[in-house]
Formats: C-alpha cells, structure tokens, sequence
C-alpha cells in the first residue's frame, strides 16, 4: 500500500474524529466509511492506536509504541481500514503520545527497568530521579501502586512470592513485579529437594553475580531463566521452590521480616498510591501515579518511540499526526522540527499534517517557529463560543453567582488558591524537585551560593501560583525575550506579597530562570543543572494550571457553565464581533491550515449544550427569576438531602444543558448525571475528592438529583424544568447552527467530533466518548439527500447533519478559498446589526458571503404557552430584520446570489445584501456572488 507521495492526500479538508477501543475498532469505522465519506470528510482523525493498556477507552495509556493495538484490530486491521479510505480518496491523522507512556506488566521497557533499575538499558528513557534528595529511593522508582499503607498489607500476608514458568515475582493487590535476578541465589537455595538440576538452575543464576559487565549479567540472566524453567518443570522440584518461598511468608513475623528485607532489595518501592504526591521520583503526567513522563528529546528514546510512525508514514498508511500534550515535553520546539524532517523525508518533501494539543492563554500566540500546522482547536472553540455569548449579561449573572458562591472573589481567586493547594498537595512531589534542582543550580554559582531552599521554596510558590499561561519554551541557551518577559512580570506582581528579606531571592531565582547562563558560569555541570532547573520549571507549570483551571476551579465556579470549557477564560463571558474577526485574522496570517473544533474528547459539556447555555446570557433576568422558583419547589428536597447553593446551581445549569430534546431521549439521563455530578464533586475537592471521597455529601447530593426528578404528580419541579428547556431549545439550536457554520467557514481545517453530526447534549468523559448511533444518522442522510434544507424537523438534528453536509462537499475543490483565501469582515448597519456576525471569503475570481445570526433568544420566542413555545422555531422571524444590510467588500460581483444551503437566489442591491431578503427559512447562511 505504499502511495506515492503525489497520490496521497496528506493535507486534511475536514477531519472526524474517532475514539477508538475494544468496542469500537477499525472494522467498526470501516463499516461506516460510506457515511464519513458522504458527509464530505477528507480524513479521519484517530485516537491513539499504538498498544495501550488492555481495555482502554481511550488509548492515551501507551504500554507499547512499536505495535498498532491489537483490540482495535491490529496492523491488518488499520491497513483494511486505509486501503477503504484511499479508495475513496481519504486519509488518516493519528493521535501519538510522545509525553508518557503507562507503567504496568503490559510495559515491556517498564518491566525491564523494574528488573534492572538504573541499569536497564531503558533507565534513562523514563523521567526518574534515580539519586533525588531521599536516601530510601537511591537507585530506585517509587511504585505508589498499593490499595493500603505497605505495613498494613504485608501483615495482612497480601504481599507474596509466586513462582511462573522460570520466573519469580512479587504478587500484590493488583499488581505482579519482578524479582531482581541477584536475589535469586537466596530464594532458590532455600528450596529444599535435593535436585542436582535445582543447583545447576542456583549456579547459573550465581554467574549472574559474578558478571562484572552489565551486558554480561544479562545474558547470563536470560540463560539462568531458561534453565531454572526446565527444572521446575518438575512438579517435586517445582513444589520444592514453593515450600521455599513459604520462609518469606509474612503470616509469620519471621517470614514478614525476611519478605520486607528482600522488597527493600527491590529496584523499587511499594507505597500507598496516596503517597505518589509527596514522594514519587519520576514525571507524572500530571498527577495519574500510573502514567510516567518520557525522554523522548533523547536520541534513543525518540527513535524507538516513532519507530512504528514511521514505517507507517513511509508506506502511506498514515498521513498527519496530532501531538498530545505538547506542553509535556521538554523541548517542544526541538521536537517537531525534527519530527517534520524525518516525516517529511518520508513522503519525499510532500507536506505533512502536524498539529498540537496546545493550550493558548489570554492574547497568547503558538510560536510560529516550531514547524507546526497549528492547535487542535482549543482556541477556536474558545472564540466562536465567546462572539454567541451576550456580554450585556454580565452584571446580571454576577449578581446571581454572589448569591450562590462560597468565595469571596472571582476566578482567579479560585485559581490562585487552587494552585496553593495543588502545591502542597498532589503536587509536592514535583514541587520539592524543582526546588531541589533550583537550589542545586543556585549553589553551583558564587553570587548565589547562599540562596536557601526554604527562600526558594516560598519565592516559587508564589510565581508559580500567579504563573498566566501554561508554559515557557526556553531552550539550553536561555529564554527568548518574550518567555523572560513573562517570568519577570509574574514576579512583579507577586513581590509586594513576599516577606522583604525574600524579595532578592526572588529577583535571584527569576534570574536563573529567565537568563541564559552567565558567562565564565558555563562549566558543562552547571549548563547540565540550568537546563534540569528550567525544564523542571516549564513541565511543572502545564499540569499544574491545568489542573488547577480545568480540572478544579471549572467545578467551583458556576456563573455560566458554558463557558467552563477548555481553552476558555470563564470570566471572559463574550466577546464582540470585532474580537472575533480579529482573532480569526491572526490565526489565518500565521496558521491557516489550524484544526477548528468545537468538540473534543475532553470537553467538559457537548457543543450544542454550551450554545443552549449561552441563551442564558441574553436572558439573565428571566434565569435569575427562573432560578428562584426553582429553589422554592425544590426547598423540601433540599431539607432532606442537603446540597449546597453552588452545587446546586451547577446543577441545574447541567440539566438544562444535558436536556433532550424529545422526552423519549430522558431515559437515562439520569444515570448520566448522577455520574457526572459524582465527578464533578471530587473534581472541585470542596465537599469531598478523589483522593478522600465523601460518601455522605456524594449521597446527599444524589439524593436530591433523584428527588427532583422524580416522575410523581407532586413534583412540580420536573414540568418547570421541561418548561423552561422549551424555553430556550430554539434559541440554543440557532447558536448551534451559528457555531457550525463558523467552523466550518474561517479560516482552517474543520474537526468534527464523533457524534456531533447530530444535535451534541453531552457532559464530560467518559459520557462524550458514548456510542454514536451511526443507523440514526445514515436514516437522516438518505432523506436529507432528498429533500431541501429546512427547520422543519429541527429536534431530530437532521439540520445540522445537512448543514455539515452540504458545506464539506462545497468546500471540496475550493481548499484554497477556505484556508489561505482571502477573510473580509464585513460591516452590518440596521437595527439588529448587532445580532449577526458576517463576513467574506475570497479567491481566485470567487466570493462567499457568510451570514450567521446571534443573541436571538428575545426575537424568536415571543409568550409562553406550551403551543408557542412548541412552535417556536431557531429562526429570527425575517420581519424583524427591518432595514438590517451587510455591506459588501469592494470590487464584489454587483449581480446575484444564490444560497449555497437553500439554494434560494436574489439581488445584490448598491453593494448591499438585505438580511431579511437572506436568512428567511434558515438562521444561517453561505452565498455565492456572481456579476
């Protein structure tokens, strides 16, 4: 299957992204290519498929990067699902994971290191401390893998000895590790049987002993192993090993002493798993104790890690990748650029598709150096949910979060005491690292050998708390001029609440941080702890705001939950069009071909239930009100089963969100609520946490979800949710529509999330990464292929499929015009100009007119009877435009236009399009100019 590099199509049109696993596996998407293909699809765009662990959902837990999953169908599996894509003139973009890998048995590098320790030829591939600052773990990893403090389990005899075919092993809850092969001379001289052949196995296994060299001990290793497993084939000698290993039982307090002497032994050290965040020796990502960050800017590492990439992209098998977690590597500019020319040598210099997960702060650029395509969309998602958000909503919807709220500030306060606690909490570990490197660095100089670890320990805090944006990129030589500017802002702002006498210890560590090495300093061991300080720096900061952002203050705050989204600023409500087209702009000048997503597989809530929340900013009165009867029906439920004010309020805004739109959707969104707000509660770690649940609140909490929702004639709160749903359903469905023209229309390479064909009311994962009814959605096709775009059956989604549709296959041929063509805003005058964002895109002779409407909720929805509402359509009524008119760009066709989605047609009047002569049947619109 090996293309050639012309025939190929490496450069996406439009990608769908697909989650696979054991129960979804490339069968699974070749069974569907069809669709994917009628949809107007270029590429699909896969999770993971190297070897995760078995039975991943998702495939981010990589055990083995030289061999495609073997549970989504293996190698051959792909190549079926390649060659089907390639018939129909598709591709595929791979998600790789270069930051981490998963530890376990399945981890064959993992294995070999726990054999060996600090000499396994994969020591140095995994991020480990092996001679950190406490004595216990010289020359080992910390294994925080036990359900139950070390002590406890030894008494309790769950720590054991197993012999397996040639190989012994220490069995705990969970888990099965090597034995380290020097301890096997004591082990097997205490079975007692007699056998010459059981001394021969004890004799090889002394050699092992004996060798001097590394290598040496290896093989004599692999031939002892060979041996001894000949010999316990003998079920007397077999049976003699085993009555050995009873002396290292720990029913006794004999055997218990000699188990805990032979563990201490180990190239490793079993803990309690809740110790991993103030002990573990090794990179997490983030703070998962099963998953280690990876070396991969060593030559070695980066070449067995790619290895399989390679091969694959040298075939033609695969024709793009997304990097996850760019922001986890040491180097990530190094990286890609070198990725880029060893992929690109591949396909013999055809460009290849590469984009990063990459998260963008406040007025943050990507850098334009790294040889990427662009984000994943983070920002994109961001930006075209800001311009659908009414920002005149502020003051109200403040006004009702200080009734709810616990804490005296707003987001940043959240943030900033988040990241306090993270410090001291799951993340000690890596703090007391990089503070110990900083100090290491700090007394490798004359002018700052007397900077204390304690000085240091409180001056980082405080930048690291205050830090703005995920990371830094400097590289050996130092900070770029922007990455120093940023470091020495933050310190700026934090001096004023530093103790004086540690204010020069601040302005010392912010100097080793954000300058290069000082001249007549750059000995090779003190370039070696500048360059281990600053990397521990910046891999510290991208877990640590995230989850701080994300995956704690997203849960705190409740003003508007659409907005709690990743990649947003959730105290940035809206932004104006202005913005907006800005923005756009700017991504186009230096990443046009940037993915634009408006779902993912972390989204915290589905696409079209962020767009129904976003009618909450237009009407926040009407919320605020809406918000106090519903506390007064549900008063008696919350007597009983105690919730407080800002779980409660977070609530209600997930139910509105999550809401089907047909009542015979309710089946089981209950259950998926419940499991969402059990996760939501230990992710905000107020009332209760992962690490200490609280099974009390969790059941109040539940408790209450289930009382409210109750089907019984008594419970007026059921109908008045259902009631206000309709309220806003339309108005949420025209934001929807407008975020998806949006994507599919600036600039860049449209991503659609797997699903989200259809209306999207997911929460977070693992309930976006569901089935996706595919038989539903080939239904609608089929129709949709026959009858004309309308709103008429709006509920079903099949607008939204058609919608999708229609523009992928007219964007087809015209690639350039969506991504380096020309992006005009475009003026609106009239009475509702404010309520439509609209803009131009033009190439080669063509121009597109694009007409999106917004902040609709008060002109669609007029009374509230359930037969208005019922009625109610996502469509502002063409009458109320009034005298609304985009101005066209200059040098445009003077002529006609004709609707790319309708098919309807009129007249360009003196350079004007007249809104209400446009958008009567569809909120929306995409219309060509012809002179």
């Amino acid at each position: 299957m090996n293309a050639p590099a012309s025939a190929r199509t490496l450069i996406p049109r439009a990608t769908l992204r697909l989650q696979f696993h054991r129960d979804f596996t490339f069968d699974d998407a070749l069974a569907q290519i069809d669709y994917f293909a009628g949809l107007g699809i270029s590429h699909l765009y896969a999770s993971p498929v190297f070897t995760a662990r078995s039975g991943s959902t998702h495939g981010y837990d990589v055990v083995d990067p030289t061999r495609i999953n073997p549970e989504l169908g293996g190698e051959d599996g792909l190549r079926r699902l390649v060659q089907a894509l390639h018939e129909r003139r598709m591709g595929l973009i791979v998600d790789i994971v270069p930051n981490h890998m998963a530890l376990g048995e399945q981890n064959p590098w993992w294995r070999d290191v726990l054999l060996w320790g600090q000499h396994s030829r994969y020591a140095s591939w995994f991020d480990i401390e092996w001679q950190g600052a406490d004595p216990a773990l010289h020359g080992k990893v910390l294994l925080p893998v036990l359900g139950k403090p070390y002590g406890e389990l030894l008494r309790a005899g769950e720590i054991k000895l197993e012999l397996d075919a040639g190989r012994l092993y220490v069995i705990c809850p969970g888990n099965r590790l090597p034995l380290a092969p020097e301890d096997y001379v004591d082990l097997l001289g205490a079975a007692d049987s007699g056998s010459s052949r059981l001394q021969e196995a004890v004799g090889a296994f002394r050699r092992v002993l004996e060798a001097a060299v590394q290598e040496e001990r290896r093989s004599c290793a692999v031939h002892a192993w060979r041996v001894l497993e000949q010999v316990a084939a003998d079920p007397a000698v077999h049976a003699a090993i085993v009555a050995g290993l009873e002396k290292f039982s720990a029913l006794t307090p004999e055997g218990a002493s000699a188990l805990h002497e032979l563990l201490e032994r180990q190239h490793y050290r079993l803990c309690d798993w809740r110790n991993a965040g103030d002990e573990i020796n090794w990179r997490r990502f983030f703070e998962i104790g099963d998953l280690i960050g990876m070396r991969v800017e060593q030559d070695d590492v980066f070449e067995a890690m790619h290895a399989l990439l390679f091969r694959l992209v040298g075939e033609g098998i695969i024709d793009g990748v997304r990097l996850d977690h760019i922001d986890g590597l040491a180097e990530p500019a190094a990286y890609v650029q070198r990725l880029r020319q060893r992929l690109e040598a591949l396909t013999q210099g055809a460009p290849v598709y590469i984009v990063a997960e990459k998260i963008l702060g406040a007025e943050e650029n990507l850098p334009t150096d790294w040889g990427i395509d662009g984000t994943t969309g983070y920002d994109f998602m961001d930006q075209a949910a800001a311009v659908l958000h009414d920002d005149d909503g502020v003051a109200l919807l403040d006004a009702v979060w200080k009734e709810y709220r616990t804490d005296p500030d707003g987001f940043d306060y959240l943030v900033h005491s988040t990241r306090r606690w993270l410090l001291e909490r799951n993340f000690a570990s890596e703090f007391n690292a990089l503070t110990s490197a900083l100090h290491a660095l700090a007394r490798s100089a004359v002018s700052t050998r007397d900077l204390s670890l304690m000085a240091i320990r409180r001056c980082l805090r405080e930048l690291l708390v205050y830090f703005p944006v995920y990371r830094t990129y400097g590289i050996r030589a130092g900070c770029n001029a922007r990455d120093a500017f940023v470091i020495r802002a933050t310190a700026a702002r934090v001096r004023e609440l530093l103790a004086k006498s540690d204010q020069a210890a601040l302005e010392a560590i912010v100097a080793l941080l954000a300058d290069p090495p000082q001249p007549g300093m750059q000995d090779e061991r003190h370039a070696q702890l500048h360059w281990r300080a600053l990397t521990r720096f910046q891999q510290l900061t991208p877990p640590l705001t995230a989850k701080s952002t994300e995956d704690t203050a997203f849960y705190r705050y409740g003003r508007l939950l659409s907005r709690n989204e990743v990649g947003s600023e959730p105290d940035q409500l809206g932004i104006s069009v202005e913005n907006f087209h800005r923005h756009v702009m700017r991504r186009q000048q230096d990443f046009p071909l940037a993915m634009l997503a408006t779902a993912t597989h972390d989204h915290k809530r589905g696409e079209d239930a962020r767009m129904r929340l976003a009618v909450l900013s237009e009407i926040p009165a009407h919320w605020q009100s809406t918000l106090q009867r519903w506390r007064a029906l549900n008063q008696t439920a919350r007597v009983q089963m105690p919730i407080d004010a800002v779980d409660e309020l977070m609530l209600y805004q997930t139910l509105i969100g999550a809401w089907p739109l047909e009542q015979s959707g309710e089946a089981n969104l209950l259950e998926r609520v419940s499991a969402w707000q059990e996760k939501a509660l230990r992710e905000a770690k107020r009332r209760s946490d992962w690490n200490a649940p609280d099974p009390d609140y969790e059941g109040q909490c539940d408790g209450f979800l289930r009382r409210i929702l109750r089907a019984d004639a008594d419970n007026a709160f059921l109908p008045a949710l259902r009631h206000f749903v309709q309220e806003v359903a339309a108005a949420g469905v025209l934001n929807s529509l407008g975020q998806t023209v949006l994507r599919l229309t600036v600039p860049g390479v449209p991503d659609l999330y797997q699903g989200c064909d259809l209306w999207d009311f997911s929460l977070v994962d693992p309930d976006n990464r569901r089935p996706v009814d595919y038989a539903l959605r080939q239904r609608l096709m089929q129709t949709g292929r026959m009858a004309p775009l309308t709103l008429e059956d709006w509920r079903s989604g099949a607008c939204k499929q058609q919608v999708i549709r229609t523009l992928l296959h007219f964007r087809s041929g015209r690639e350039e015009l969506f991504t380096t063509g020309e992006y005009v805003p475009l003026a609106v005058t009239g009475e509702l100009a404010d309520k439509l964002i609209a803009f131009a895109r033009r190439s080669g002779g063509l121009t597109i007119i694009i007409l999106v409407s917004r902040h609709a909720a008060r002109l669609i929805v007029s009374g509230h009877t359930a037969q208005t509402l019922h009625a109610a359509t996502p469509l502002v009524p063409p009458e109320r435009w009034g005298d609304t008119a985009v101005q066209l760009p200059q040098g445009s066709p003077a002529g006609e236009w004709q609707s790319v989605l309708s098919g309807a047609e009129g007249a360009v009047r003196e350079q004007r399009i007249v809104v209400a002569d446009v958008l009567r049947t569809l909120p929306v619109d995409v219309l060509v100019l012809s002179g």
